[in-house]
């Protein structure tokens, strides 16, 4: 993954929107106040310019710590202090880029600057690639000698005993120097695929109630796949999937490099698979992905009283994937503008006490966010802050449906969580582990809930509401972990030898996905066509990205409850774990805010509450 990758916080690919379809506007049709203002990074594009260039330069002297990195406590400070100023430049350097070119995937000029910086940090990790193993060959006794004679060195503890940890996986200098040079490769499949999905794919056409025909891309399908039109609705899934299945080969042999990737990388740095690979760096054990897969599928039955609450509200016969997205109660739709929006989230987040709400305004008022789509702007939602020295940055694709809050609530808890690593933690211990990222946004999420329920007395809407939080349980618990289940399948296959084409991948992602839904029970009908959908979701480029929205969920629950019930120490706690960065292991951050996720306890506890919800919804419709 390049950089950009690794600091981009979430990408929430399938947020729903409005019923009603309408074209995508040029980014020069929208007014600035609802663009994000790269320009806090760099004044102009000639300011990043010189800025990398003499990043370049700078660069280029790491050559002279080869040799001296373990002579003295002195020689290690300067070392970490020279690599903490280049990689905040280049993480700075990274953002503009990366932000130019998702506000127009089709603009050259802007894919121009974000390979061209891509370029530069790999040429300085392959100058630099002599030290990991001169720091790995430091004798521990050496290391802890130098922290007790050099106080300077605390800010990279945590650093060195990630190093220490990584000893056992640590080639030789030259094979590092080989490692290095193959970061230039390591992010072709991702960006291939999300040049070719975001701005290359021939989108096919479809009519509108109206009339009308549309291009049927990423945003009008999340419009259209929520219509409360049947026929629309299923139309729209059918024609989306047909299109991605007609690219079934292409998509599914870049796949197949991306997991080839990961497998080459997984074994030569000595570990047993890639998803031991992938978690290793952050002290995760195996057993957590394992026990969450275990875990879902042990409640799946918990999962279909859902999809049939669901067909039951609705009034229909028999529930289809193509319906999981509509609105579950007729003529009840929960719309807001992005201005009554940004007022929701303000009331939603005074838990956290008046310094958060403030800093949230201040991200509304100073042009923090990208709001509206725009034709060729990246799809999804993200957040990223790692510009330790300016703001973090969210990008949105707003249409006003209530859905679209949660996501902007949800960016919001990723922002803070940066935006207060940032500031109390020094540069070598601000960023947090992927691990803990989704704690923050969905504990946000929770916040929302907790505010509208309070708001809401009209029956039908409250069960819109009390459905659109299942639809969260839904979305990042189950939908997630079923990503995750895939994701570590196809890995295992290939591991083992087997082929992984697109067809193969598509069979896969269908029997995985009939079983999460029921289909041969009779709970949910899920078409073949649904197999192509592995395809279109960006996070399988990311290493086991996905299974930690789930986890995140899950304790982002337990901690939300005890917020909400007042518990002023719970509310410190949990504020001070949004500001601890990287500063300790995630499952250890977890622990000290008041969960822990090596016991089943925190995954009940959230069954607990999908079950409470739908009780209260079947007790509403009884009443009706």
């Amino acid at each position: 993954m390049n950089f950009k990758t690794m600091t981009t916080i979430a990408m929430a690919v399938l947020a729903a929107g409005n019923a009603a379809a309408q074209e995508v506007k040029e980014r020069n049709q929208i007014d600035d106040k609802y663009k994000w203002n790269v320009y806090d990074l760099y004044e102009s594009d000639a300011a990043w310019t010189e800025s990398k260039n003499r990043l370049v330069a700078e660069s280029k002297k790491i050559s002279a710590f080869e040799g001296r990195i373990g002579l003295s406590a002195n020689d290690l400070l300067n070392y970490f202090e020279f690599t903490t100023a280049i990689n905040k430049e280049a993480a700075r350097l990274s953002i503009f880029a990366s932000l130019k070119m998702d506000e127009d995937l089709r603009d050259a000029d802007n894919i121009a600057r974000d390979k061209e910086l891509e370029q530069a940090m790999v040429d300085y990790a392959q100058l630099a690639a002599f030290a990991r193993a001169e720091l790995a060959a430091i004798p521990q006794e050496t290391v802890d000698r130098f922290l007790a004679e050099e106080p300077r060195l605390a800010p990279y503890r945590m650093a060195l005993d990630k190093i220490r940890r990584n000893r056992p996986h640590t080639l030789t200098p030259a094979e590092e120097q080989i490692m290095a040079k193959t970061d230039i490769m390591g992010n072709v499949p991702y960006s291939t695929f999300s040049i070719f999905s975001n701005a290359e794919m021939p989108w096919a056409k479809i009519r509108l109630e109206n009339g009308d025909e549309v291009e049927l891309n990423h945003a009008t399908f999340s419009q259209l796949r929520a219509s409360a039109n049947t026929e629309l609705r299923h139309n729209a899934v059918d024609l989306f999937w047909n299109n991605y299945k007609k690219f079934e080969g292409t998509l599914g042999e870049l796949m197949n490099g991306n997991v080839r990737q990961n497998i080459f990388y997984a074994r030569a740095r000595n570990h047993k698979s890639c998803l031991e690979h992938a978690l290793h760096q952050n002290a995760i054990p195996t057993s957590v992905y394992h026990s969450l897969i275990e875990n879902v599928n042990r409640h799946l039955p918990t999962f279909h009283r859902y999809l049939l609450l669901k067909q039951r509200l609705m009034g229909i016969d028999k529930i289809s994937y193509a319906d999981l997205y509509a609105p579950a109660v007729k003529d009840v739709e929960l719309n807001y503008t992005y201005e009554e929006a940004q007022q929701l989230v303000l009331e939603a987040l005074k838990p956290l006490g008046n310094e958060y709400v403030s800093v949230v305004k201040n991200a509304f008022d100073n042009r923090w966010i990208d709001v509206y789509p725009n034709k060729g702007k990246s799809t999804g939602a993200y957040s990223n802050g790692a510009a330790y020295d300016v703001h973090p940055y969210i990008l949105m694709n707003y249409n006003d449906q209530y859905t679209q809050v949660g996501t902007l609530i949800h960016e919001l808890g990723h922002t803070m969580h940066s935006y207060l690593s940032n500031k109390t933690q020094p540069y070598a211990t601000s960023r947090y582990a992927i691990f803990v990222a989704e704690v923050a946004s969905t504990f946000n999420e929770a916040l929302l809930d907790d505010l509208m329920l309070g708001k809401i007395s009209d029956k039908g809407q409250r069960i819109s509401l009390l459905m659109s939080m299942l639809d969260g349980f839904k979305g990042t618990l189950f939908r997630q972990t079923q990503f995750a289940e895939f994701e570590l399948a196809m890995h295992e296959m290939a591991e083992k030898g087997e082929p992984l084409t697109g067809k193969v991948l598509t069979q896969k992602y269908l029997d995985i996905t009939r079983r999460y839904y029921g289909h041969d029970a009779g709970v949910c009908e899920v078409p073949e066509n649904i197999g192509i959908e592995w395809a279109f979701i960006p996070h399988f480029y990311m290493g086991f990205y996905v299974y930690q929205y789930s986890t995140s969920f899950v304790a982002s629950q337990a901690l939300a409850a005890t917020v909400l019930g007042g518990d002023e120490e719970a509310t410190k706690k949990y504020l001070q774990f949004i500001s601890a960065g990287g500063s300790k292991y995630p499952i250890d951050l977890l622990k000290d805010a008041g969960v822990d996720m090596t016991s089943a306890e925190p995954f009940e506890k959230a069954m607990q509450r999908m079950n409470k919800i739908m009780d209260e919804i079947e007790a509403l419709i009884d009443e009706k």
